[in-house]
């Protein structure tokens, strides 16, 4: 293919949607994203996304980060994985699929845990790819030939592995503990699935009066006023609580009080949980239904009584446990009253009937967090209930260990504080929820409740010496979502658990422990640590040691909109990756933003912002801009803020360099262009880019070791744009456009301009994958390089001798003398045709032998025709002037302006300042405004006068001068 040829493949404008689509096919299909089975490994795990989800601004963020490591380090040679997957998330994937049958008219207890599973696999094959083809659209070079699925045959074979294992080690019990509870999707929630919204409630004081008619307060009082934001869980209080240090109440510790309504007859106890300063420092303890009480509750012996039943309705048998840990001992027969009603409708009976028989006294409106289902939206009640957890602290003293001796590191490394604050201060996992789909508890029981744990019921049967006549019930039950992915580093690259087996795997061998995990904050003790304690528990070295599941968790921070506010479907302010890569009309985008908004109010609130903010939708950017934008903003750890300018601004990168290919196409087309580097035929300019591009790669290495895409993208964006397109581009020209320069010399110029640009590309592609790749296909072959992708070809690597140091001071020296020209030829109103003679001063003689090393270069570019060196004590004529460091530089004005001309327009602006001066002027002398205009006012109006008054001198002095020429 000629030169000529190849430049016609490159388009007029920068398209992306075709190049997007031809590249990542190919990408794929060639399986150019799978381990090349040689060198050093490098392995990265997806955090896996929810198979019911869609792609958010944090999976674009997080995907660009990981994507741009994975290439870097495949380009840097290793052999590289990148494991993509995705979580089967048991309740939300549940909800949606009962939706669905709900507006059939159809529950899943209608057709029973069989059939519901079958629906929710069929409705999985047939949604659950959206996220997966999502991913693709944002180039992410995972390995999907190794697609994992957390349902699937082997992960679910290593979640009863691990299950059963840890039963047998004794860290897997059943037990009755308080845990969050979803009244309407029936389950126990872990704290990740509660959020805790600011809401306004109230604060109720009740009148409990003492047993011992004796007993006063020290204000002479027969009772206790306690405050509650929860009225009906009075039913089921143990005790009533003061601080040991408040004095108020130290005489009443030991005492009992009557119950309101149960008439139960309840301690005075002593604990620091309780706050002085909060109500009246009373606090009613009730430890069935709250956590902090619950574990107060133990700390006293307290017995535990639970009023509520899974649908949040008050039983008519409390259930009594005299202590926590125990089962129920006894019942209480509830109040008649109150018996099956719903708990704010008991609140509602408790609160009326206080007021009735005089025991409420009073009630303060309060702000409180409520505790809400993140996929009901319903208050949660803790309650007790019988659940099956993980013995936690023995699991988490080798992964703090892990920590702290180093083998795993934190980046940015403060959220190892993080870490370390939670792993000890852990509490036992509740691993059991209420659901049908899920990884079922690989647990039996027979009729007279004897538990059985094994990985199947035939197992269960030979092990036990359980007849087949014995019937057997397998629970209920399934395990928490993040029980499957605390195994996914190992899961993924096939672990049973059979020894044998694992050492013969040489994927599990090559990857495991991995590399990096890329994710962010908020998951690290609901995740990270738990996968970290899992690993080190069944993943072993040949030694016998523990092995980690990575090496370095990379933290980032959250998308936020432009404003750091948190985005949001409520707030409106939700963007869509793909909506910024494709684009996307107003009245979609506002649809998108509206559709599912209960609250009409909400809607027309959302519609009127989206309106106002993108009055004609979203432009399509591309990946690679929006790629670009998303590493260019990770800092680690901070939250970003996303604003759409820099997505512009990166769009124009793009365009920056594909015009930059063109022009390089079009002047190298059809000509002579060195194979071969001619260190020799360099002069300045390629002195200074083979140095810059040195420092460059350096750079972006550094950034990479040390996960700074944002310090990656700043090398990148200035050594493309600031230094090869706007300097050494037009540094060419003159050399190439020259009849008297050698056709050698020609060539190496043109061999350098492509050699530049090429090595740009493979530094650049990290991050911009598809413009990269689409131009290199073009450059490459031209300089006798190429291959079948990019993604495979060598990272450029710094070389320290070419960095030419000198060369770098000239050029510094080269680009302020053509910047200050430049500002004064601007300044004078000058068009570039004309040539401007310069007088420079305070130069020393060192550098009088750098401008004259540049002085052709320099004349060339901004356009000046003679240069002169003035003595410290010369002076120069009238000039516009104009310094570069130290030194002064001149441009005579006599010859180059109309003085007449000049000074016709200079009175213009001086009658504009004067007017100005004058208006302000006036206004300070008016003492009406002086003595009734606040201080600020009356100081910022004298110092616009002072700069007005200051630019009239100015104005002034320059019409003196124009006037003496």
């Amino acid at each position: 293919m000629t030169d000529a040829q190849t430049a016609q493949n490159i388009a007029t404008t920068y398209d992306p949607t075709e190049i997007e689509k031809k590249w990542y096919k190919t990408w794929e299909e060639q399986g150019y994203f799978k381990p090349s089975g040689h060198g050093e490994s490098f392995c990265i795990m997806i955090p896996p996304p929810n198979v019911t989800g869609s792609l958010h601004m944090g999976h674009g963020f997080n995907n660009a980060i990981m994507d741009a490591l994975t290439r870097y380090n495949r380009m840097m040679g290793k052999n590289t994985l990148w494991q993509p997957g995705t979580d089967h998330a048991g309740i939300a994937t549940q909800m949606v699929v009962e939706r669905q049958l709900g507006l059939q008219g159809i529950t899943r207890h209608d057709l029973g845990r069989e059939k519901f599973i079958e629906k929710v696999w069929e409705w999985k094959e047939q949604s659950g790819g959206t996220i997966t083809k999502q991913i693709r659209r944002l180039g992410s070079s995972v390995d999907w030939s190794r697609e994992r699925f957390t349902m699937d045959e082997g992960l679910s074979n290593a979640v009863k592995e691990v299950f059963v294992r840890l039963h047998e080690d004794g860290l897997i019990y059943r037990g009755k503990r308080l845990v969050n509870w979803d009244p309407k999707l029936q389950t126990a929630l872990s704290d990740l699935e509660v959020e805790s919204k600011e809401e306004k409630g109230s604060l109720w004081h009740f009148k409990y009066f003492f047993e011992d008619k004796s007993v006063k307060t020290q204000d002479g009082k027969d009772y206790l006023v306690v405050a509650t934001t929860r009225p009906e869980t009075l039913l089921g209080d143990t005790a009533v609580a003061v601080h040991p240090e408040d004095e108020r109440y130290a005489h009443l510790v030991g005492k009992n009080i009557v119950l309101p309504i149960t008439g139960r007859l309840i301690p005075i106890v002593a604990d620091d949980y309780v706050e002085k300063d909060f109500g009246t420092g009373c606090v009613k303890i009730t430890p069935a239904h709250d956590f902090n009480d619950y574990d107060l509750g133990k700390r006293n012996s307290l017995p535990i009584i639970n009023i509520f039943n899974k649908n949040a309705e008050v039983l008519g048998e409390f259930e009594y446990i005299a202590k926590a840990g125990e089962q129920i001992s006894k019942t209480i027969t509830a109040p008649a009253e109150y018996a099956g009603l719903e708990r704010f409708e008991a609140r509602k009976k408790l609160v009326a009937q206080a007021e009735a028989e005089g025991w409420l006294d009073q009630i303060q409106p309060y702000d409180l967090k409520a505790p809400r289902g993140d996929r009901s939206g319903v208050i949660i009640e803790p309650l007790l209930t019988d659940q099956w957890y993980v013995k936690i602290a023995p699991l988490a003293e080798p992964a703090i260990e892990a920590v702290q001796d180093g083998r795993i590191k934190f980046v940015p490394e403060q959220y190892s504080n993080m870490y370390m604050a939670w792993m000890r201060d852990i509490q036992d996992w509740c691993i059991s929820r209420q659901l049908w789909w899920g990884h079922r508890i690989p647990a039996w029981y027979d009729a007279n409740g004897n538990i059985y744990v094994g990985r199947n019921e035939e197992e269960v049967r030979a092990k036990n010496n359980i007849a087949a006549y014995v019937e057997l019930k397998q629970d209920e039950d399934v395990l928490d979502t993040w029980f499957s992915s605390a195994l996914w580093t190992f899961s993924t690259l096939g672990w049973t658990g059979d020894a044998q087996k694992d050492a013969a795997n040489d994927f599990l061998k090559t990857f495991h422990p991995t590399d990096v995990l890329v994710t962010g904050f908020d998951i690290i003790f609901f995740w990270v640590a738990r996968m970290i304690m899992m690993t080190l528990h069944f993943m072993k070295n040949e030694d016998g040691s523990s092995q980690v599941p990575f090496k370095t968790v990379y933290v980032h921070g959250l998308v936020r909109d432009g404003e750091g506010q948190k985005m949001s479907k409520s707030k409106g302010n939700v963007l869509d990756p793909l909506d910024l890569i494709d684009g996307i009309d107003l009245e979609s985008l506002v649809a998108k933003r509206t559709t599912g908004l209960m609250n009409p109010k909400d809607a027309a609130k959302i519609e009127k912002s989206t309106r106002k903010e993108f009055p004609e939708g979203i432009n399509a950017y591309g990946t690679d801009a929006v790629r670009f934008t998303f590493c260019a903003l990770a800092n680690t750890g901070r939250d970003i803020k996303f604003d759409l300018k820099r997505v512009e601004g990166y769009r124009n990168f793009c365009n920056k360099i594909w015009n930059a290919t063109r022009f390089v196409l079009m002047n190298v087309e059809g000509q002579t262009v060195g194979q071969q580097a001619r260190p020799d035929l360099w002069e300045l300019p390629e002195q200074w880019i083979i140095s810059r591009l040195q420092k460059a790669e350096a750079a972006v290495h550094q950034a990479f070791a040390t996960y700074r895409l944002d310090l990656a993208a700043q090398a990148i964006y200035d050594f493309i744009w600031n230094e090869y397109c706007d300097w050494y581009v037009e540094l060419t020209k003159p050399v190439l456009n020259d009849a008297e320069v050698s056709e050698e010399r020609k060539a190496e110029v043109r061999r350098v301009l492509l050699a530049v640009m090429e090595a740009s590309l493979r530094l650049a592609h990290p991050l911009m994958p598809y413009l990269t790749e689409e131009i290199w296909q073009t450059l490459a072959p031209m300089l006798g390089q190429g291959g079948p992708t990019i993604m495979t070809a060598q990272y450029p690597i710094p070389e320290q001798a070419k960095i030419n140091e000198q060369a770098e001071a000239d050029m510094q020296w080269l680009q302020g003398l053509i910047g200050a020209v430049r500002n004064i030829r601007g300044e004078l109103g000058l068009g570039n045709a004309r040539l401007l003679p310069v007088l420079l001063q305070n130069t020393s003689d060192a550098e009088r032998e750098q401008i004259i090393r540049i002085e052709a270069l320099f004349k060339a570019l901004a356009k000046v025709e003679s240069i002169e060196f003035l003595n410290k004590d010369q002076e120069p004529p009238l000039s516009c002037s104009s310094v570069v460091s130290h030194a002064s530089v001149f441009v005579p004005m006599k010859g180059l302006i109309d003085p007449k001309a000049e000074l016709a327009r200079l009175q213009k602006d001086l009658d504009k300042i004067q007017k100005q001066h004058d208006q302000i002027a006036g206004k300070l002398a008016n003492e009406g405004f002086v003595s009734k205009a606040p201080a600020a006012v009356v100081e910022g109006e004298k110092a616009k006068l002072a700069e007005f008054a200051a630019q009239l001198e100015k104005v002034k002095a320059n019409m003196e001068q124009i006037a003496a020429l």
